[in-house]
């Protein structure tokens, strides 16, 4: 296994590379990010047994494309305008909103979020964004990332004589499935069109 970090990301791809202008390239991409985090957290598929929400395949998308820093940096923005109050999580609302809505249910996998963020920013800065089969793995532990402490605060805050995995898993793996195998396909693929525009 490669576990250097050298690899540049999909961000540093294009655009500024140094300077001022790589830092105001930088702010952009933190508010487009968390501008996509937000919209994609209300975006809801149709699938059973449950919707599928586009929210943890933006975070993990994100932070593969963003790399660790940046991709912390965004996520970190995206909890800060939550808290303030902000209708930018799935199940926010005007009647349940930021730090309320931040420490009931959804607390342990906004979380995870952030840790994912972060695994996948390293991931991809260890080339496992341009390939397939490694991008499907790195999905896989990001989505792990995410379950872990969502299921530990669920179990803490309802109790663990509930049926947690009822709640809190089994019914959202399609899903995850499903957007595990459109990222592995959508990163690898963006790389390809990179290499083929400077070709």
């Amino acid at each position: 296994m490669n576990l250097t970090m050298n690899r540049n990301v999909l961000v540093e791809a294009f655009g500024a590379t140094e300077g001022a202008a790589l830092r105001v390239k930088q702010a952009a991409l933190v508010v487009l990010g968390i501008a996509v985090l937000a919209v994609a957290a209300k975006i809801k598929v149709p699938m059973w047994p449950v919707p599928i929400t586009m929210g943890t395949f933006a975070v993990l998308a994100m932070g593969a494309a963003y790399g660790p820093r940046l991709g912390l940096a965004t996520i970190m923005g995206y909890m800060l305008v939550g808290a303030l109050g902000f209708d930018v999580f799935a199940g926010s609302s005007a009647e349940k909103f930021g730090l309320e809505y931040m420490m009931g249910g959804t607390g342990g996998y906004l979380v995870g979020y952030v840790a994912a963020t972060v695994l996948l920013g390293m991931l991809a800065r260890m080339g496992w964004d341009r390939s397939a089969p490694k991008m499907a793995g790195a999905m896989l532990l990001g989505n792990v990332i995410i379950y872990v402490p969502g299921l530990i605060w669920l179990g803490m805050l309802y109790g663990w004589d509930k049926p947690i995995l009822q709640w809190g898993l089994t019914p959202f793996i399609v899903g995850d499935v499903i957007k595990l195998a459109l990222a592995a396909l959508i990163l690898p693929a963006a790389w390809k069109l990179v290499g083929r525009a400077r070709g």
